[in-house]
């Protein structure tokens, strides 16, 4: 199991290189995520929803996606609030203390799925979540110590030496978790250095002395990561500019953002500028195109935009002759209304939308989770990708489908064709329809990316730069079998 200092330590990349190095050992292996929390999510072909992270690491270990590979998941809706989903399937919205004070009735969940992964395959690589230094959480804890003790998994501790401090958060980790929390952890990792590592040889000693941990690699900053989807919102930002622009795409950076990395294969586009705007400043009156993607509350999201000024933005951009996508809650938004009687996707109420699209949107309590192939596009292509919504779309516009699947309409388009709305997450990722829709709003070049290549060749990348830094053989020999020690208290 890998556990951090802290969130973003680089957990979920390492985990996925540690499932591709493993798979080209030959060995059947399995990511596992006790519990996550993220927006971010995608759908299961058996069903239900699990995190990009896990869908992510699950593809370097060559398996199709299962929602037992991350058994709970907690989607925020408010800032005090997120919707629960176990074993793939939304049970209901739960405030974070009440959430708090029932999670140990989820450990049985959780061993459910680990044992059915462990069943069926020779290695999981397990993620924590957070830190296991968060020490007020630990009483209920199911995603680091709680369940690394219950399910008697060995642990591995990562460190990011980027943030400052790698020293003080190891061996403070070391110092404030109970005696038998330390006892589960065998080694550490040093991970984002930048420079030359002999440099930090000196720190290595001094974590092992304090903390008798070996280390079994510092870990360069690595390239691959930049092309690999992210999963967290915080990290998002850097513009992407490829050589020789013509295109430019802006989209907001909203407060609960949901499967942002359908924006990966533009950001990776040559000739396409991708920019995401962030809260306080203007969308770009030079942008093509805006983009508004998916949220995990659409009328809380309208409200965030209209006090950072977007809706003026985006209004007067389409009055300009400018295109805009909504994809997903993003669709919903430029309709005429949103209504949400029983809170279901977060605060009960209703509101109007920007008017850009004769549509309105109804929130339902029935959750659409499923993968989409051969989608016929209003363009011509196909394409395919996965539906996760609630809520129901209709009105004028939607005679105007973006695409078709088995005479099922999706989506919906003005009378102009310049603004656009879809369900359907993962379309970009299908290089036709990508190179068919970028034509269509105005990219003057070819398109000659291979997504699905570009991440296969990112995760190998990866694989290498953390094969050549990380005594691996030590590290995959820290696991243990099945059940070896379990704690059933």
């Amino acid at each position: 199991m890998l556990q951090g200092t802290g969130s973003d330590v680089g957990k979920s990349v390492l985990t996925a290189a540690l499932c591709r190095i493993a798979r080209r050992q030959g060995l059947s292996v399995a990511p596992f995520k006790p519990q996550n929390m993220s927006n971010n999510a995608a759908a299961c072909p058996g069903g239900g929803e699990i995190g990009r992270a896990q869908a992510l690491q699950a593809r370097a270990a060559g398996l199709e996606l299962h929602t037992d590979m991350n058994p709970v998941l907690l989607k925020p809706q408010t800032d005090r609030a997120s919707q629960l989903v176990v074993h793939g399937k939304a049970l209901r919205a739960m405030e974070a203390a009440d959430y708090m004070a029932s999670r140990d009735q989820l450990m049985g969940a959780v061993m459910e799925s680990f044992d059915r992964l462990a069943e069926k395959h020779d290695l999981i690589i397990v993620e924590g979540a957070g830190s296991p230094a968060e020490t007020n959480l630990r009483a209920r804890d199911i995603a680091n110590m709680g369940f690394a003790r219950r399910a008697g998994v060995p642990v591995c501790l990562i460190g990011d030496i980027e943030k400052g401090g790698v020293i003080a958060s190891i061996v403070g980790t070391r110092t404030v978790i109970d005696r038998k929390d330390a006892a589960m952890i065998r080694a550490f990792l040093v991970n984002k250095f930048r420079g030359d590592p002999s440099l930090f040889e000196d720190g290595v000693r001094e974590i092992e002395r304090r903390t008798k941990w070996p280390c079994l690699g510092v870990i360069p900053w690595l390239p691959a990561t930049a092309k690999l989807p992210a999963e967290d919102a915080v990290v998002l930002g850097t513009p992407s500019t490829q050589s020789g622009k013509t295109l430019k795409i802006a989209a907001p950076m909203f407060s609960r953002m949901a499967n942002f990395d359908d924006a990966d294969p533009l950001k990776l586009e040559p000739g396409v500028e991708f920019e995401w705007t962030r809260p306080g400043q203007p969308i770009p009156r030079d942008a093509d195109v805006v983009i508004l993607f998916g949220t995990k509350s659409t009328l809380g999201e309208l409200a965030f935009m209209r006090a950072q000024g977007w809706d003026h933005d985006i209004l007067a951009h389409a009055r300009a002759g400018g295109r805009v996508l909504g994809i997903c809650g993003g669709y919903q938004m430029l309709g005429q209304s949103i209504t949400d009687p029983h809170g279901v996707d977060g605060e009960p109420g209703e509101a109007l939308g920007l008017g850009l699209l004769d549509v309105e949107t109804t929130m339902t309590r029935h959750k659409d989770v499923r993968p989409v192939s051969n989608a016929q596009t209003f363009i011509g292509s196909t394409t395919s990708g996965y539906v996760i919504h609630v809520g129901r779309t209709n009105g004028p516009d939607t005679d105007r489908p973006f695409a078709t699947l088995e005479g099922e309409r999706d989506g919906a388009r003005n009378g102009n064709g310049r603004v656009m709305g879809t369900y359907f997450h993962g379309a970009f990722a299908n290089n036709e329809f990508r190179r068919d829709w970028l034509e269509h709003v105005g990219h003057s070049g070819r398109s000659t990316l291979d997504y699905d290549a570009a991440v296969d060749g990112a995760l190998d990348d990866l694989a290498d730069g953390v094969e050549a830094s990380v005594d691996v053989e030590a590290l995959l020999n820290l696991a243990e079998p099945v059940g070896w020690r379990r704690d059933k208290t």
